[in-house]
């Protein structure tokens, strides 16, 4: 993990593509890329998405101010529960169930959704719950043509 303040300085240089890739425990790779903003340390670094391309259906949403919060350090929008706190590790939460990439490394024999639901999981509002063994998140500017 860079760290936000070094992501922010990187980001705040010109325009940029953030790409999520995904594996999952069976061995398939998908990926999603988003136009994006990031707001400094003032905003707690919130997030701007917009969907470019992918493989995978898009389980954040787009268009909303999402700020980064961890247990110790609340960052919520309005109407958040205790997401940080509940799923571990901090992330862009906005609804609890829709994604965690900064989660505990849960293995798919885990028992209960408890278990499930602190791991590192993307589910998207209309589609299959996947739990992740592997996730990468990377960026670059927007006159690169491609991630291969």
């Amino acid at each position: 993990w860079l760290g936000l303040k070094k992501i922010y300085s990187i980001a705040s240089q010109g325009n940029y593509v953030l790409r999520i890739e995904l594996q999952d425990w069976r061995g398939s790779r998908r990926h999603i890329e988003y136009s994006f903003s990031l707001g400094g340390p003032g905003t707690n670094y919130s997030l701007q998405l917009s969907r470019m391309s992918g493989s995978i259906p898009n389980a954040l949403p787009e268009h909303t101010e999402l700020r980064f919060s961890t247990a110790d350090r609340a960052g919520r929008a309005a109407g958040d529960s205790h997401c940080p706190e509940n799923h571990l590790g901090g992330w862009w939460h906005s609804e609890c169930e829709e994604t965690n990439l900064n989660g505990k490394y849960v293995t798919p024999r885990a028992r209960g959704r408890l278990d499930r639901g602190k791991g590192l999981y993307w589910k998207p509002k209309k589609g299959r719950y996947y739990l992740l063994k592997s996730t990468k998140i990377m960026i670059h500017p927007t006159d690169l043509k491609s991630f291969d």
